[in-house]
């Protein structure tokens, strides 16, 4: 645990709060449980875990200077943070502070928001809007991604800055889909009520039949190495056929997800389904557990097993255990791909808020940022649709052998 000594004193408009800054990674590493603490009292997604933005920091997010804030009652017990960090970039000669979420990138991050105590998100999401006025002139642009577009801290953080007549910007970000699990419904009765039913009970009933089919259920941290590996090569099969978005790409997003699934499974929260037929992994899913909510996070297959459906038959048994433990959600996150509105009919979305600081030279990322989105729009009207798939790809690439 941090001593209060140890944190750089910010001015609190709440008088009953103290607002303070974790700026160095040695400070956040100590806040593991504390952090946890929080969180398991708090309303807060499954991304904003320490256990999920520590190893971001030091895997990927490394040229990051974190900015955590905190705020603590009057006996010192911790009931708010909120995950910042900062990047620095350079546009025409000219240094921006950028100050936005850690885990924003490379990862797939969804509601990232404020941590706070239950029942106390309005009241802690003001401290830290007046806390981030108040250090204005400590950054550039407020740069908050992938909130849920019901989050108390967007209002909050809305309702401060336009009252100082601050540049702001919201803008819708991702649709979500999921799906409510009734309690104690059985997994017959939610078949029934999506349309893969008839199509998963023929594929299963084909895959039961064949020699070592099996599922295999992950969960405890010193057995991961096994279903790790093999997520991880059929992951990068399944992008290799289809061309889509690869969601792991890099040496570094690999050796966040290794640090990351172990101090998830340390708490509980893992879960790897692998399905083997005749001793070779063939598909693979990649969940997280989060109170009574299943986050299916990103998934594998074998391409030579595509016509016998092996996603679909793995993502139907990922339902039937999450009904089967009582959970009562089920959360596909970003993306309205098919296969996920197949099996639900419910969505959220996620925004983003930008925030100029009066006086700062924000608005010069936000020229060179609207500059390269046109240069794409031009690209995408002028080059042919194979040439563009064929930049992105490139670009995919070259991502990874970065690392």
């Amino acid at each position: 645990m941090i001593h209060e000594a140890e944190l750089s004193p910010t001015p609190s408009p709440a008088r009953w709060l103290e607002v303070g800054t974790v700026r160095e990674l040695s400070q956040l590493a100590g806040l593991r449980s504390a952090w946890d603490a929080l969180l398991d009292e708090s309303q807060a997604g499954p991304f904003n875990a320490w256990e999920w933005l520590y190893p971001w920091c030091r895997r990927i997010g490394a040229d990051r200077k974190p900015f955590v804030l905190q705020a603590k009652d009057r006996s010192g017990a911790l009931v708010g943070l909120m995950p910042l960090g900062f990047d620095y970039h350079w546009v025409l000669g000219r240094p921006i502070r950028r100050l936005a979420f850690l885990g924003e990138t490379h990862v797939g991050s969804d509601y990232l928001d404020v941590v706070a105590r239950r029942g106390r998100e309005e009241e802690v999401a003001r401290t830290f809007a007046g806390a981030l006025w108040e250090l204005r002139d400590q950054w550039d642009v407020l740069d908050l991604t992938n909130l849920r577009e019901d989050s108390v801290t967007v209002r909050v953080l809305r309702e401060t800055f336009e009252k100082h007549r601050a540049e702001l910007q919201l803008s819708t970000r991702y649709v979500c889909p999921y799906e409510s699990l009734g309690k104690g419904e059985s997994f017959d009765d939610f078949l029934k009520r999506t349309s893969r039913r008839d199509n998963y009970l023929r594929r299963k009933k084909w895959l039961e039949k064949q020699e070592g089919y099996r599922i295999e259920k992950t969960e405890a941290p010193g057995a991961l190495a096994g279903p790790l590996t093999d997520f991880f090569r059929l992951h990068a099969m399944r992008w290799e056929s289809d061309g889509g978005s690869q969601g792991i790409r890099g040496r570094g997003v690999e050796a966040f997800h290794r640090d990351a699934t172990q101090l998830l499974a340390e708490r509980g929260r893992l879960r790897f389904y692998t399905m083997k037929v005749g001793g070779q992994a063939v598909a693979s899913v990649y969940g997280i557990l989060h109170r009574d909510s299943f986050i299916y996070f990103q998934s594998g297959y074998d391409p030579a097993w595509r016509n016998r459906s092996v996603g679909l038959v793995l993502v139907g048994e990922t339902f039937r255990d999450a009904l089967e433990a009582g959970l009562t959600e089920y959360d596909f996150l970003r993306g309205t791909e098919s296969y996920k509105s197949d099996w639900t009919t419910r969505q959220r979305r996620t925004v983003s808020l930008r925030v100029l600081s009066p006086g700062g030279s924000g608005a010069w990322l936000v020229r060179r940022d609207e500059a390269m989105r046109q240069v794409r729009e031009v690209a995408k009207r002028v080059l042919p649709q194979d040439a563009v798939e064929r930049v992105r790809r490139f670009r995919r690439k070259l991502s990874a052998v970065r690392g």
